[in-house]
């Protein structure tokens, strides 16, 4: 089951242009099935499919990737820089103010309702990041809080 996933991930790094390495298939594949990972979880994830790599490499993977629109970067204040493999909608976070966690949150209405700014200041506004913090569920029914 993994060869094929691999074979495809192969073929959307030469779709866009990238060389194919199996740091970056692991890369990509670690960032797809991970939840809005950081660099260190990356990091191992990448080290348990294809043995040693640096920290650095996976920087600059993470950055290729992210810049051909295969991954997604956020960073939420506070927090390190996370990673997800949705990518090509106008979806949102809800991030955790105890423990970290995040989640996806879908607009509302439509498929962009949120590019529609009250004052658009004559930018050509092509995307929208929303952050919406609280406690999650799990830190909300723990003693500690």
């Amino acid at each position: 089951m993994t060869a094929p996933r691999s074979s495809s991930t192969a073929e959307e790094l030469r779709g866009v242009g990238l060389r194919v390495t199996a740091a970056r298939v692991a890369l990509l594949e670690t960032v797809r099935v991970g939840d809005h990972l950081d660099v260190e979880a990356i990091a191992s994830g990448v080290r348990d499919r294809v043995g040693h790599i640096s920290v650095q490499a996976v920087y600059e993977a993470l950055h290729a990737l992210t810049a051909a629109g295969l991954i997604r970067r956020i960073e939420p204040a506070g927090s390190p820089a996370r990673f997800e493999g949705r990518v090509g909608d106008n979806h949102h976070h809800v991030v955790c103010r105890s423990c970290g966690a995040v989640a996806d949150v879908d607009c509302e209405v439509g498929d962009a309702p949120c590019l529609t700014a009250s004052e658009d200041h004559g930018f050509a506004i092509d995307e929208a990041e929303v952050i919406y913090w609280g406690v999650c569920p799990a830190c909300s029914t723990s003693p500690s809080s």
